[in-house]
């Protein structure tokens, strides 16, 4: 492979700090924490399983090495906490008098028992037709307020198939069983559906879970925040490939990302000249629902943090080529136009998100603190409208370009100096404007 050189001015640039993100983040590294996190071990770092720990006690001990503390008032870097598991035990599904299959219904419940009917009047009924835009139907109907069935064309299936990560075994904070909805991909016969009736039984249990935290404090502005994340759960295990491989090893999605967020903590350790306090966090439950992230945004002052560097699939070649990522709601705030700032200089460039269509920003966990005014944006480099490997047990170490992952991460590295710094204050997300 062809090697990418990241900065062409380097030896013209002024910036200290841009010499040494060339010189202390290392493809050797890189490949090293990214080959752990994604390795066969792991078994696909699933929500709820035994394989999530092992990979939360990898990321403390990188922490650790890192020089990383743990948050004020706690004496390691778990930040712990407990939600629901939620795991459906049957589902039968009739459409039309003839059975349906179970692989096309996906549930958000909190009740222990469904059974609905097509003339079960507190039912609401909605459809997802074949040109609606999918992601913008699902996170609608998400938030209904009663009882719902939500009929999608089988036009869909392609995009169903990769919501289902999201829902098997779901999760919730509380349990309100006053709702459920429910989505149903459609059999392409299924045109005109005149009965139909929904059986369904679900196992209920409180689990424990835990995100990753560990701060580097800031000196002149210690009570401002920098916020460095990633997810760093998966899917687990699949039904086995043609090759008998049944692990999703989540390379990309995310251990890509967690792989910046400690090459990062151990950078701007070892600079030492953060203003503002630093958090690195690798949060758990994202491929369920979001819920570490959603606890971690109940325990820091929203208003106090300044900006969030959501990092999510940086291990392949962005549609723009060499040297770029993108970055999910760029018109949301100036976070973008920071960052590309700080970049004077370097041939990296940051670019507004390509797939609208996708509702890339409402995907990751940058959306939950975006929804309290942080400026929290996700950087990508994933070209998702094509990538066959997504969600799949082929999201491998060496489908990964290992080159790209390490130059994303010293372009982040410098293009959050101003924001590191105190010097550059990214406006704030219009919180009544997001979802």
């Amino acid at each position: 492979m062809r090697t990418q050189i990241l900065f062409t001015g380097l030896l013209v640039l002024q910036s200290a700090c841009a010499l040494y993100a060339q010189q202390d983040i290392k493809e050797s590294e890189v490949k090293r924490i990214v080959s752990t996190l994604a390795s066969d071990e792991m078994r696909g770092r699933k929500t709820f399983t035994p394989d999530i720990q092992r990979a939360s006690a990898f990321i403390e001990r990188e922490f650790a090495k890192a020089g990383l503390q743990p948050l004020p008032g706690t004496k390691s870097y778990r930040q712990e906490f407990a939600i629901y598991k939620l795991e459906p035990s049957s589902i039968s599904l009739q459409v039309n008098g003839s059975p349906a299959t179970a692989n096309n219904v996906l549930l958000r419940s909190a009740a222990s028992h469904i059974g609905w009917t097509a003339a079960d009047s507190r039912v609401a009924i909605e459809q997802i037709g074949p040109d609606d835009v999918f992601f913008d139907a699902i996170r609608k109907n998400m938030q209904a307020t009663r009882n719902t069935l939500v009929w999608i064309d089988a036009k869909h299936a392609t995009a169903f198939e990769q919501l289902r990560g999201y829902f098997n075994n779901s999760a919730r904070e509380t349990l309100d069983s006053s709702k459920s909805v429910v989505f149903v991909l459609k059999r392409p016969a299924d045109s005109i559906i005149n009965n139909w009736n929904l059986l369904v039984e679900q196992n209920i249990e409180q689990s424990p879970l835990n995100n990753v935290v560990g701060i580097l404090p800031g000196k002149s502005k210690k009570g401002e925040y920098v916020v460095f994340s990633g997810h760093y759960d998966h899917l687990g295990i699949l039904p086995a490939n043609e090759a008998k491989d049944s692990i999703a090893n989540g390379a990309d999605d995310d251990a890509s990302g967690t792989t910046a967020v400690i090459a990062l903590a151990k950078h701007f350790h070892d600079l030492h000249n953060n203003e503002r306090t630093l958090v690195f966090v690798a949060f758990t439950a994202e491929e369920i629902g979001g819920y570490g992230s959603h606890y971690f945004s109940r325990q820091l002052n929203a208003d106090s943090v300044v900006a969030m560097f959501n990092i999510e699939m940086i291990g392949k070649e962005a549609k723009f080529g060499v040297n770029s990522a993108f970055i999910t709601g760029y018109e949301r705030s100036d976070f973008g136009t920071i960052l590309q700032k700080n970049l004077e200089g370097s041939v990296f460039k940051f670019y507004p998100d390509p797939y609208p269509e996708q509702n890339l920003f409402y995907r990751s966990d940058n959306a939950t603190l975006a929804r309290l005014g942080v400026p929290a944006h996700t950087i990508s480099t994933d070209q998702i409208d094509s990538d066959k490997l997504y969600h799949s047990v082929s999201d491998e170490v060496k489908s990964l370009d290992i080159t790209n992952i390490t130059n994303t991460i010293k372009a982040i590295a410098l293009s959050a100096t101003g924001i590191v710094s105190g010097k550059d204050t990214p406006t704030r997300i219009d919180k009544t404007k997001v979802n």
